[in-house]
């Protein structure tokens, strides 16, 4: 049986060659994920083209996921890595600030000089993901003395965060603007945008998006939830997105570590309730960086996540960095495929609330009673755009949902989405021929039999590319 929910796995040097993408696509990859943080556009490209040449190989469709970094607040050029002590005072410093002549003070170069005029005295700043914490002792001018409350080895480019601290910089840099058109060069099939605080980051990067896409379909945008402001504007932020990404690591430190299980339900809950895509990431198997087992602890979690309603859960160091990239992808899929053996008992699920009236909508709905009432084989989905699947994915039908298009780049997006078999179709003139067309490559892929009973929602007339507005049941086999 086809797994539903999707993996998402980021590509790195421990994956990016033509081997191991191979088998990461065949140990159930449905999404390569490339950090814009990390490499060059020359290397991206390189690496999406050769995915690309093996997905057509194994004709296992894979959708790119583009995130961009966004303003990450990030230590300096560090020469030698630093050993912080417990107790210690150290000193941060603009990076491009000459440092001081104190004597026996260590000096740390920031890369963000905002930091300076938006922290006060008695604030945290967080260091490598909260391993090293500082408390903001005295301000001074472009530098700011702190003491060592946790400490640790720190080096070049680590990146920090500053919890309760309300910082008034663009919710996407100059930077982030020429990865996203070069992401539109290359295609991509979805753009995550870092560190969305209000729905204004999100209708920024749809805008640059808009005046440079001209390739064919834009990509779907993801809304990357790793501040505390963006749980406090979530409803308006769903409204302007596709998907949203539970991005644990930052709320982790952003956030209180035992508030994020409640914050990642809640983001889980309002996006399925609002009929939006949602990825659960971060530190999912993260003990298989250096391990070929997971901890029961993480089977777990990947578990719980699925019966919240997760449509795809993500890997990170797990494939970029770790000595195991294609068994965490492998174990990922086991996991997955035992937690919806269990749903119907477990399971958690927010149908969408739609109030838009639109005919795609109410079809998708019909769909989903017809197929439960009448255990048809499958649903069936011809689409363009592929929002019909979109649709059709958050009605968590029970049966196989296959979608068909004649557009590429609907393929690869479909791949993100849970439940959906995507399969390219070529264009069709009539309802009769794309019926007849899809029924012999359901036959030949053996995804039903002669005969089974299957629902078709489509467009009609056929050939005008309108939206889904037309359900109705097919005997798989029989002409129409």
């Amino acid at each position: 049986m086809e797994r539903k929910v999707k993996i998402v796995a980021t590509i790195g040097p421990s994956s990016n060659d033509k081997v191991t993408l191979g088998k990461l696509i065949a140990g159930g990859m449905n999404v390569a994920r490339f950090n814009f943080s990390h490499g060059t556009h020359q290397e991206h490209a390189e690496t999406i083209g050769l995915l690309r040449e093996i997905s057509t190989k194994l004709n296992k469709p894979v959708g790119i996921l583009q995130d961009i970094q966004g303003p990450k607040i990030r230590l300096g050029e560090i020469p030698i890595p630093i050993e912080l002590q417990r107790g210690q005072t150290i000193r941060l410093v603009k990076e491009d600030e000459k440092p001081s002549d104190d004597k026996g003070i260590i000096q740390l170069p920031v890369a963000f000089e905002e930091l300076f005029t938006s922290v006060k005295v008695d604030d945290l700043v967080l260091i490598d993901d909260g391993h090293i914490k500082l408390r903001v002792a005295n301000l001074g001018d472009n530098y700011l003395n702190a003491l060592v409350e946790y400490g640790g080895i720190v080096s070049s480019h680590k990146g920090i965060n500053l919890p309760g601290v309300h910082i008034n910089i663009p919710g996407y840099t100059e930077k982030d603007e020429i990865d996203i058109k070069f992401g539109l060069q290359q295609n991509v099939d979805f753009v995550a945008i870092s560190f969305v605080r209000t729905v204004a980051d999100v209708l920024a990067v749809k805008r640059i998006i808009a005046e440079n896409d001209d390739l064919g379909l834009p990509p779907l945008i993801i809304a990357k939830l790793e501040k505390p402001e963006a749980l406090d504007n979530l409803e308006t932020i769903l409204d302007e997105v596709d998907g949203v990404m539970v991005a644990r690591g930052d709320l982790g430190v952003e956030m209180s570590p035992e508030t994020v299980p409640n914050a990642q339900k809640t983001i889980i809950e309002a996006a399925n309730r609002k009929g939006k895509i949602v990825i659960t990431a971060t530190q999912m198997l993260d003990s298989m960086i250096t391990n070929p087992l997971p901890t029961r602890a993480e089977a777990s979690d990947v578990a719980n996540a699925i019966f919240d309603g997760t449509d795809a859960v993500m890997l990170s160091g797990e494939t970029t960095s770790g000595n195991y990239p294609v068994e965490a992808v492998e174990m990922m899929d086991r996991i997955i495929r035992s937690a919806e053996s269990g749903f119907e008992r477990w399971g958690h699920f927010t149908p969408p609330m739609y109030a838009t009236g639109k005919d795609a909508e109410s079809i998708t709905r019909a769909a989903r009673e017809l197929a439960h009432d009448l255990n048809v084989a499958a649903i069936v989905i011809f689409t363009n755009s592929g929002r019909t699947s979109i649709l059709m994915s958050k009605s968590r039908a029970r049966v196989p949902i296959i979608g068909f298009t004649p557009n590429p780049d609907s393929v690869n997006r479909m791949s993100l989405l849970w439940g959906i078999d995507p399969r390219y179709i070529s264009m069709s003139s009539s309802i009769r021929e794309m019926v007849n067309k899809a029924d012999q490559m359901l036959l030949e892929s053996r995804d039903v039999e002669e005969g089974n009973q299957v629902v078709v929602l489509c467009g009609f007339p056929a050939n005008t590319m309108r939206s889904t507005n037309m359900a109705f049941l097919h005997n798989v086999g029989e002409k129409l």
